[in-house]
């Protein structure tokens, strides 16, 4: 590809790991973010997404020049959007554009014209380093002229305004973590823990919204490990090398770590080289038998725990695994957490999981730019490991009877000759609205029937819901007809 020169301001296409490439603009970092050390990169703010990384300068190409290149081949909804949101950006710039020019025509003749934007060079180290004054951010954003020459993207209907990025309420949200006091978000994680008792008596719930949302954080300096690339655990990696994390990877079938090392990530042989190679480690596999292998099997998790090193369990497995795992754990040294997460491949993803924890409270506070990398809200369970499995049970359990209900109501309107369209559009604008049911409808009305979520595993989760509802003498007639359902 040839050499791109790029300025602040201006669009481009932008290619992050495996995701297709997406428009976005090169903006002003903050100025305590650090460039990243290695290849040139410019710092991109992509249109929708409410994303903003460091890419490569040989992952960008102009706007323009490859718009129609790019419309060929990526036919998604969500990228239309993000297109459609590009013309809007550029049809507002060509009006102040105009605007401009009349104001200009009759102002003094002699007036002395506006410094030039700094044009940076691909070989020009210092550009994002935040070195500029005030006056280089506040003008960073692209003029009309520049927006003619070079212009990316957008995603998901977001539309791109033309203020400074530093005035933008949202982007500042995302970094306060790096350039906020320590009055806000760099207090520690248990000073912004939002206390809530329940009336009971029993477990306490804590939660702590993300500082992120998937925009840019401050990765812990702590080397992190990640067993299992399915479904779920591939977005969770590749969010947690965009945000700049050392991530060491191991799944069953070493293909899939192929791309994850082509993005950043190291490679481990087996299991118990990746918990003594690295300070926390995750899990996300599919169910409670392949979790207790993982550790307690040849070459697995608990040969490589020492004093110190810490396990974090994410499968969705029952409570019992979970205190089991936490026993083995700690009898060696480690520390244990489990943080089961709620939300589907996309949302994995797009780094907007929830994620429950129990457990170690220190470890769920050393993770929380993992977190933050990954999620958008986490939730910490006081009490006993096993209390964030027994709510990712009951989660699960809502929302595999909901989705039954939900395909049976689109079914009897079908057999009864009614529009499955229209049948949406009125459960859309009443109380039951929601983006999960619009995404999930539409895709059942479009026949894509690509799982976000296997069968096989909403079905598990039914059936341990069920079983812990059983362990406690508690009823759950509604779980068991979904289950029913979804087993046949």
């Amino acid at each position: 590809m040839a050499t791109v020169h790029l300025r602040i301001g201006d669009l481009v296409w932008g290619k992050l790991g495996r995701y297709p490439p997406w428009p976005g603009k090169v903006v002003s970092p903050p100025k305590d973010l650090k460039k990243p050390r290695g290849k040139k990169c410019f710092f991109v703010k992509f249109f929708g997404t409410e994303d903003h990384a460091w890419i490569k300068v040989e992952q960008l190409k102009p706007y323009h020049p490859h718009k129609e290149e790019m419309i060929k081949i990526n036919k998604g909804k969500r990228f239309q959007q993000a297109v459609d949101a590009v013309e809007e950006y550029l049809k507002k710039a060509k009006g102040k554009d105009q605007t401009h020019s009349d104001d200009k025509s009759k102002s003094d003749k002699g007036r002395k014209a506006a410094k030039p934007m700094k044009i940076i060079e691909e070989d020009d180290e210092d550009a994002f380093k935040g070195g500029s004054s005030d006056k280089e951010q506040t003008d960073s954003d692209p003029e009309p002229s520049s927006v003619r020459r070079l212009v990316a993207g957008t995603v998901s209907g977001f539309k791109w305004e033309s203020s400074p990025v530093k005035d933008d309420p949202h982007f500042h949200h995302f970094l306060l973590s790096q350039s906020e006091k320590p009055a806000s978000s760099m207090e520690p994680i248990t000073k912004r823990l939002k206390i809530i008792e329940e009336d009971t008596g029993s477990t306490s719930i804590q939660a702590a919204d993300s500082t992120a949302i998937n925009g840019s954080i401050t990765p812990t300096d702590k080397r992190i490990g990640f067993l299992g690339l399915g479904l779920m655990g591939s977005g969770v990696v590749s969010n947690l090398l965009k945000m700049g994390h050392v991530v060491t990877v191991w799944n069953r079938t070493a293909e899939k770590c192929d791309l994850f090392i082509q993005e950043g990530a190291r490679l481990g042989r087996t299991p118990a080289e990746v918990v003594s190679m690295c300070d926390i480690t995750f899990s996300c596999v599919s169910d409670p038998k392949a979790a207790r292998d993982l550790v307690l099997g040849p070459s697995g998790v608990l040969q490589g725990i020492r004093p110190g090193k810490c396990y974090v369990e994410m499968s969705t497995v029952d409570p019992e695994t979970i205190t089991e795992l936490a026993q083995v754990i700690t009898s060696r040294g480690g520390r244990f957490l489990e943080a089961p997460v709620s939300g589907s491949q996309q949302l994995s993803n797009d780094g907007m999981l929830v994620i429950v924890a129990a457990g170690d409270r220190s470890v769920y506070e050393d993770c929380s730019s993992c977190f933050q990398a990954m999620g958008k809200t986490s939730f910490f369970i006081a009490g006993e490991a096993g209390n964030a499995a027994r709510m990712m049970l009951i989660l699960n359990m809502v929302q595999g009877s909901f989705m039954a209900t939900i395909a049976e109501g689109l079914t009897l309107a079908q057999a009864t000759g009614q529009s499955q369209q229209t049948f949406l559009d009125i459960l859309c604008q009443g109380q039951m609205a929601s983006t999960f049911v619009d995404q999930k409808c539409q895709n059942i009305l479009q026949g894509n029937f690509k799982p976000d979520y296997y069968l096989k595993h909403i079905q598990k989760d039914l059936r341990l819901a069920i079983s812990m509802g059983d362990s406690v003498n508690h009823p759950t007639p509604m779980a068991a007809a979904a289950n029913e359902v979804k087993q046949h």
